[in-house]
């Protein structure tokens, strides 16, 4: 796994109809906003340029899809609010891992996007990383 120890490891969820990973890897970087629970906006703050998100499609689909990674770090959003973005850009797709299959995974299902549904922005730890690039096959949708 790549990544060093001072890689962060996020989720972040989207409506793919409201934007999906295929929208990113189309326009190649994009401002993540729209984040507006306390608690999301707080982890929010903690990601770093270089950290590597998990794009999570939720909706109907509601499954891992994608990898990003953090190329602008927290900044002011532009809605007058305290609420801050970051921007991200595609790595790689990855093979699509259930919400039914984290649930149903020893090692995920305590994770925070199981027990914390709503939650937009979801640390991820390392074992965690690596037990969804398992699931994933660690191959690439074609």
């Amino acid at each position: 796994m790549a990544g060093d120890e001072k890689t962060g490891y996020w989720l972040f969820k989207q409506e793919p109809e409201c934007y999906s990973y295929a929208d990113l890897e189309r326009d190649g970087r994009t401002v993540w906003d729209g984040v507006t629970n306390s608690l999301a906006q707080k982890n929010l703050r903690q990601v770093r340029v270089g950290d590597r998100i998990l794009f999570y499609h939720t909706g109907k689909q509601k499954a891992v899809v994608g990898e990003m990674v953090v190329v602008a770090g927290p900044r002011p959003a532009s809605d007058g609010e305290r609420h801050v973005v970051v921007e991200v850009a595609p790595v790689r797709r990855l093979l699509s891992v259930t919400l039914e299959q984290i649930k149903a995974d020893a090692l995920l299902g305590d994770w925070d996007l199981v027990r914390l549904p709503r939650l937009s922005v979801v640390p991820v730890t390392r074992a965690q990383w690596q037990r969804v690039e398992e699931l994933s096959g660690t191959g690439r949708a074609e």
